[in-house]
């Protein structure tokens, strides 16, 4: 198989962590900066160094994303299938940057392989993809929702007889720690699905090798999404801290730590590879909710999950057509 093929696809792969770093990085910060918790450039260190220490903390959802989805692509067409993915996704990230919609790198991914397999005649696993994939889509946002909204009545009936003053420094300092777990989280999610990748670009040029995951392979992307977290993104920041709901320290507390549970809990119970963009932003429309219904502008929120049905099946016809023009251009 050709090296130089591989390395393309793993500098693509790379290329996508660091996009997912300054994509996504908003997730983890948004709510801490919004707060004013935490100043820029402290929550975007912050971020950066606890992305980079989520990435050594597991491996399930990297098994799920290099043996799960798709069956693994043979020889120079099936190198080309990966490269089409990635390719597919960074497109839609850099699109989705652009325009300052938190839509998912998750499904971006994911979207571009399924769209790729089917455009070069590899298999995909339909039962994971909805398993894996889909159930959890629809899945974590009403649990970040319900969960946010739960939390925040608690924290609300716990510090009913504070003094409000007080109560928003306490949690302004706690804020900290709930965005570094934030933050954690989301190492522990999108660093292993890059992960994932890389490994199967590995076994298709040398099949032989299985599907661990070396402790380079590890590094290399804990460090790019390290660095694309440090680079910022600060068009979905504003939409995420701002847009939804203007929100204060008990409720960016309680979104954190509503949105750290749940990718705890799916990387190590289910390997599931969720959304960090879905679950922060349900998130925070169930601690808006809290306050009034009307708290959360619903009209940002609608334009949102729209973007998230429409992630999978735009980067799954990206990488298509990209596929398509290498096999064009190199047969």
């Amino acid at each position: 198989m050709d090296t130089f093929a591989l390395v393309v696809t793993v500098a693509v792969a790379l290329l996508f962590t660091y996009t997912n770093g300054f994509h996504d990085s908003a997730n983890a910060i948004a709510t801490s900066v919004s707060t004013r918790a935490l100043t820029p450039k402290a929550a975007l260190l912050m971020a950066a160094v606890m992305n980079l220490l989520g990435a050594f903390l597991g491996q399930g959802v990297a098994d799920t994303v290099s043996k799960g989805l798709i069956s693994t692509p043979e020889g120079r067409s099936g190198m080309g299938v990966l490269f089409a993915a990635l390719a597919g996704a960074v497109v839609w990230n850099l699109i989705t940057w652009y325009f300052g919609l938190p839509s998912s790198s998750t499904h971006a991914l994911f979207g571009g392989l399924v769209g790729a397999a089917l455009a070069g005649g590899t298999g995909v696993h339909w039962s994971g993809v909805v398993d894996k994939v889909v159930v959890p889509m629809f899945v974590s946002p009403v649990a970040g929702f319900v969960i946010g909204y739960a939390i925040m009545l608690a924290i609300w009936w716990s510090f009913r007889r504070a003094s409000p003053s007080r109560a928003k420094r306490g949690f302004r300092i706690a804020q900290t720690i709930s965005a570094a777990g934030m933050a954690l989280g989301h190492g522990l999610q999108d660093a292993q699905k890059t992960m994932g990748v890389v490994v199967l670009a590995l076994v298709i040029h040398d099949p032989g090798k299985g599907f661990g995951v070396p402790i380079w392979v590890k590094l290399v992307c804990a460090l790019m999404m390290s660095l694309g977290t440090y680079a910022g993104g600060w068009r979905i920041m504003r939409t995420l801290g701002r847009r939804i709901i203007d929100l204060d320290p008990p409720q960016g507390f309680a979104a954190e730590t509503t949105s750290a549970s749940i990718l705890y809990a799916t990387s190590y119970l289910f390997h599931a590879p969720v959304s960090t963009t879905h679950v922060i932003t349900s998130a925070i429309m169930g601690v808006g909710s809290t306050k009034r219904v009307k708290a959360v502008r619903w009209g940002v929120a609608k334009n949102i999950v729209a973007g998230w049905f429409i992630t999978m099946p735009a980067a799954g016809l990206v990488a298509a057509v990209g596929f398509y023009v290498l096999r064009l251009l190199f047969g």
